[in-house]
């Protein structure tokens, strides 16, 4: 009995298109003479069907983390957990890349979903593979790549607007450094650098209250116990955290230095991670919809699989400041 295998042999094709051909796959982009050529040595092997079924397309997904990594910062698990989600209701099937860019793809991936952030010589290496690019919390769009990212003007703002209200005088930032993930380009971070550019222009920065560590719960505390000792009874009334693993570490040493939060000090988180309203005090922080994020970078991806745009289109995402204890 002849098999998809054996058709496509012949027609010099992968399984996946023969068996997408043969079930009348309308999302399928194959030319009329190789559609008719798959049908042709079909009916010449007399190949039977015997039952049409749905087939899932394949993509690759690109975590920039590893699985260690994630447990630490949980934002990027979020947003793999939501593409998963995304592309199981879409029918696709997912093949995984955690903390690499594979040197070669299977020739039945049909498109590449990268979380996460990349050189542009990554960037480049991935399109040689020549299928559908996009991006998660990655601007790419220079490089010709669709984007979903997260808009950080709007972002810090609702952070200052914020701080302006509650009154505060004396203002602090905790900061991570992050790497492309090859580590060949050190990121800037556009939450500090736009941070610092408003407290400028309300004329209440001050440079002694800027700390930059990593982007975890041990580096919240640590750079917090340096704030600590430096500043002594000068610590600033409010602190903005980027991420909520800073956050948290941050507030751990508050307590642990019996610094009352918030009556002493304010913390201010971001991203709205799953504990940040069950610690205590409760984290007001900024929320990513992390969700949002995930499927529509699998949208986006999908729209390019399925239709011929060559235009790359970025999609950037509001914010919302969740207020609770901390702040």
């Amino acid at each position: 009995m002849a098999t998809l295998k054996d058709i496509a042999e012949r027609a010099k094709v992968s399984t996946a298109t023969v068996s997408r051909v043969l079930n009348d796959d309308a999302t399928l982009s194959v030319g009329e003479e190789t559609r008719q050529r798959i049908l042709k040595i079909a009916d010449q092997l007399q190949y039977k069907k015997t039952k049409k079924t749905l087939i899932k397309r394949k993509i690759l997904l690109i975590q920039w983390y590893s699985p260690e990594e994630e447990l630490d910062d949980l934002y990027y698990q979020s947003i793999r957990l939501a593409v998963e989600k995304r592309a199981e209701e879409q029918n696709l099937e997912i093949v995984k890349a955690f903390h690499e860019v594979p040197a070669k793809i299977d020739d039945e991936i049909e498109g590449i979903c990268a979380i996460g952030k990349f050189s542009s010589k990554q960037v480049h290496h991935l399109k040689t593979f020549e299928k559908p690019l996009c991006f998660i919390d990655s601007d790419q769009m220079n490089l010709g790549e669709d984007s979903v990212v997260v808009d950080f003007a709007y972002a810090v703002q609702s952070v200052i607007d914020y701080i302006v209200l509650k009154g505060y005088e004396t203002i602090g930032f905790l900061g991570g450094q992050e790497y492309t993930q090859d580590r060949t380009h050190k990121l800037e971070d556009p939450r500090e650098r736009l941070f610092r550019q408003s407290l400028q222009l309300l004329k209440r920065y001050d440079e002694k209250y800027f700390y930059t560590g990593s982007f975890s719960t041990q580096s919240g505390q640590e750079m917090m116990k340096q704030a600590i000792e430096e500043c002594g009874k000068e610590l600033p009334a409010v602190f903005f955290a980027a991420n909520d693993s800073i956050a948290i570490g941050a507030m751990r040493e508050l307590q642990d230095s019996n610094i009352s939060v918030p009556e002493k000090v304010s913390i201010i988180g971001f991203n709205d991670s799953n504990v940040a309203r069950y610690i205590y005090p409760s984290l007001t922080t900024v929320k990513v919809e992390t969700e949002t994020l995930g499927a529509t970078g699998i949208d986006l991806l999908l729209d390019r699989m399925q239709s011929e745009r060559t235009i790359s289109k970025k999609v950037s995402l509001s914010t919302t400041l969740m207020e609770r204890d901390s702040g």
